[in-house]
């Protein structure tokens, strides 16, 4: 069996940057920092790096980096903001690349350089992270944090954890990911040293953990940091911040995840715990086979990608979830979810999954009403359901009626809650971006050829559909 020391050199031989890599991003990010230094002096402004690139801890595949533009405090936002942007686009353009404005807090500049991809963010300097005016003033102090902490030794840890994380689908504090981010993978080594001891220390971690890197806080105070850190999995306090949960975005299953690969590696070294397994889509046997096993009913609603930056999209794709499962169950002991989850390409495809525990139900519906020495309710009922194809009559002490119900299957109820202008789908709980959507057109399907069909023409709807029967076993 491999030794952990072996398995860890095998793997950084296959992730480390190679020469003319290290070469390319150096060549650009230097003269991407010279540029953007110029262009932000005429607003007093200076430039500097940010992200992996500056530490050495850039996966391969990550061919990126950041420049952020620091900007003095006496400019109000707009004026940071439109600074920024024409400081961002000079930059590009002098490159010879192409640009294109993102929105996250504030507006910034993207563009791609000879396969490098640059950001220019436009941030305001403040003297402490507790004077930040937006979240990306906080960065110049995680960047002056790490590279004063994490040794050069420790770059290479910090791209085994990456490594692993991102084999998990964790790596990443995206909506989408809602995993680790780089900075949370930097901070955790810096506090234990190296790989292997915050995989030791992440074998042991409870939910709600807290990891105080600086020691800003007493044992006596964890009570109370967990009560205003509710529900948050990892609680690493921000090194530069006593105030921010650095691992707030941070989900309860990547959390359990972490401490999974981290009792897999350390029980048995593995090349597979970095690497995993390729995910093939789910055939046609396979979700006939399922279909037979489970008996639940998988009910699709496809829809083309709502428009935006995916860190609004996917939450708002989960929220529609949710209120799809609602609008079926908002009759008790009626249609049932049992499971759900969200895809989208970002390009062709957006879809919902239900898998309905009820998905069909009889003709004739049972309602039962107000207690007959309830005068006035009784009097109600009996006037609202007056043409009941059965009674009313009494049970117990309660008048009953039987009508015929006005949905039998769960996609007749979907179907129709959703064939609305955008305004009544908005006023139903549809997230904005989603209802716009599902305004221009949807699609409601169960049968299993539609759903095979669909993987054919789209192996990442059909990687979704097996991932989603194919749960992983966290503890």
């Amino acid at each position: 069996m491999s030794t952990a020391a072996q398995v860890q050199k095998d793997v950084l031989s296959q992730i480390r940057p190679n020469a003319e890599q290290k070469r390319k991003i150096s060549l650009i990010s230097r003269k991407a920092l010279a540029l953007a230094g110029k262009f932000a002096h005429k607003y007093k402004g200076k430039a500097m790096l940010a992200g992996s690139v500056t530490r050495g801890t850039w996966l391969p595949d990550k061919m990126e980096f950041d420049v952020f533009v620091l900007f003095p405090e006496k400019l109000n936002e707009k004026q940071m903001e439109r600074a920024g942007l024409e400081v961002g686009k000079k930059v590009i353009e002098s490159l010879k690349g192409k640009w294109e404005l993102t929105y996250a807090q504030h507006p910034y500049v993207s563009g791609k350089v000879d396969g490098v991809a640059i950001d220019v963010v436009p941030a305001f300097e403040v003297k402490s992270a507790e004077q930040i005016k937006s979240a990306v003033d906080r960065t110049p102090f995680h960047v002056k944090f790490v590279e004063k902490n994490l040794r050069p030794k420790m770059a290479e840890d910090v791209l085994l954890l990456k490594q692993m994380l991102k084999s998990a689908n964790a790596y990443g504090a995206d909506t989408k990911t809602e995993g680790f981010s780089g900075y949370v993978c930097e901070v955790l080594t810096i506090n234990y040293g190296n790989f292997v001891e915050v995989l030791k220390s992440a074998r042991k971690w409870e939910p709600g953990e807290i990891i105080d890197t600086q020691d800003v806080y007493k044992k006596t105070d964890h009570d109370k940091l967990r009560e205003t850190f509710k529900d948050q999995a990892l609680i690493l306090i921000d090194p530069t911040d006593k105030n921010r949960n650095t691992a707030a975005a941070l989900s309860a299953r990547n959390f359990m995840k972490l401490k999974m690969l981290a009792d897999q590696f350390l029980s048995k070294p593995s090349t597979e715990s970095f690497f995993g397994r390729k995910v093939e889509p789910i055939t046609e046997q396979e979700m006939n086979e399922l279909q037979a096993k489970r008996r639940t009913e998988l009910l699709i609603v496809k829809f083309l990608p709502p428009k935006g930056v995916e860190d609004i999209v996917w939450p708002q794709m989960r929220k529609f979830a949710e209120r799809l499962q609602g609008i079926l169950e908002e009759t008790k002991h009626e249609f049932k979810v049992s499971g759900k989850d969200v895809f989208t390409d970002g390009s062709y495809v957006a879809a919902i999954l239900l898998e309905m525990e009820v998905s069909s139900l009889p003709a004739v519906q049972k309602r039962v009403g107000p207690s007959i020495f309830d005068k006035d309710d009784a009097k109600r009922f009996l006037e609202k359901y007056s043409d009941a194809i059965a009674g009313p009559y009494v049970e117990g002490t309660n008048w009953v009626v039987e009508t015929n119900r006005q949905f039998m299957t769960a996609r007749e109820k979907v179907s129709d809650s959703l064939a609305r202008p955008v305004e009544e789908l908005l006023a139903k709980g549809v997230p904005k971006l989603v209802a716009e959507r599902i305004a221009k057109g949807f699609d409601v399907f169960s049968d299993t050829d539609r759903i095979i069909d669909e993987s054919r023409r789209n192996p990442g709807f059909g990687v979704f559909i097996r991932k989603f029967f194919e749960k992983e076993k966290l503890a």
